[in-house]
């Protein structure tokens, strides 16, 4: 008897294989590429932390932005400068990686499977469909959580290390870093599990469904990182000021009567209205106003983006299930 078909009635059913079962099979198998994966923790971990030892090798009693003896001059050192240019990119990395799971390590462990046939063997083992699934998503999954986790972790401490009001492009909501300081790093490697199985489910085909796969995370990505600002409320400011420093401003401009906004980028800027204030008033702005997002905006955004992240990988595991379903009759 084999879980492709159905037992007769009064035949006795084999016990189903556990789940760790599959699992353990299934880490057995693709062992040489898990300590392969494993090195690039460790490594990407020890490059982290060595950076931080050549930053504080060169550190200066006044925070490194001055060269020491050098009095009131400006002056970055080169480890504090590199170190900048390097994290500056750490959020887009952790996407990135996110991304190289769900195409490139859950999909084709799906595809090729389904591709080649092989899945009948597991099938025929007193292995059900939904169990070879189910392994397949909690390998992935559970090793994604712990390196994306730990690699977040030890970015957000490098970052901490190294930020400094006059760092280059390392505030905490720039797109290049927001992804890699919180949970949302996580949100993204799951979400890139669980529709790396749903592409591959549903084209039966390695290549196309890493395709596939690549094009729907980097749409989902490329909309949070231009819509992220929408996730959480945001303050105003109503005058002519400015909120103060490490605040994200979302939008400026003036508005109406009515309250509606005229925003800054409508209106042409000129010579004689740098600030294009004329050409607003002239459309009946009557008060100038600046939505923005103070820094204990950065969980509320964090929670928000991973909880939409974790609700969409659990539509695409249900869709995922639902397929394998109907691909098993």
């Amino acid at each position: 008897m084999s879980t492709l078909t159905p037992p007769k009635p009064g035949t006795a059913t084999v016990p189903e294989a556990p789940l760790r079962g599959s699992v353990r099979v299934l880490l057995r198998t693709h062992r040489r590429s898990l300590w392969a994966a494993g090195a690039l923790v460790v490594l990407g971990i020890g490059a982290m932390a060595a950076l931080l030892v050549w930053v504080a090798a060169q550190r200066c009693p006044d925070e490194d932005v001055a060269a020491c003896g050098n009095g009131d001059l400006y002056m970055i050192t080169t480890a504090q400068s590199t170190a900048e240019s390097l994290l500056s990119g750490g959020g887009t990395a952790m996407l990135l990686l996110a991304c190289l799971v769900g195409a490139f390590v859950t999909g084709p462990l799906i595809a090729r499977e389904l591709e080649s046939g092989t899945f009948r063997m597991a099938w025929v083992q007193s292995v059900s469909p939904a169990r070879w699934l189910a392994a397949r998503l909690v390998v992935p999954a559970a090793l994604s959580v712990a390196g994306v986790g730990l690699l977040s972790l030890v970015y957000r401490w490098a970052w901490t290390e190294v930020s400094n009001p006059n760092a280059y492009r390392l505030v905490w909501f720039d797109p290049g870093v927001f992804p890699g300081i919180g949970p949302v790093a996580v949100g993204h490697a799951l979400f890139g599990v669980a529709v790396g199985a749903l592409c591959a489910l549903l084209i039966r085909r390695m290549l196309p469904s890493m395709a596939l796969t690549t094009v729907v995370l980097g749409g989902v990505m490329a909309g949070f990182t231009q819509r992220r600002w929408m996730l959480w409320p945001a303050d105003r400011l109503l005058g002519n000021g400015h909120p103060g420093a490490n605040t994200w401003i979302t939008e400026t401009g003036m508005l109406t009567a009515s309250g509606e906004k005229l925003l800054r980028q409508d209106c042409p800027y000129t010579v004689e209205d740098p600030n294009g204030v004329a050409c607003m008033k002239a459309r009946g702005g009557v008060t100038e106003f600046t939505d923005y997002h103070p820094a204990s905006h950065f969980w509320p955004l964090q929670l928000v983006e991973t909880g939409i992240l974790l609700a969409l990988a659990a539509l695409a595991v249900f869709a995922a299930f639902r397929v394998l379903r109907r691909l098993h009759g």
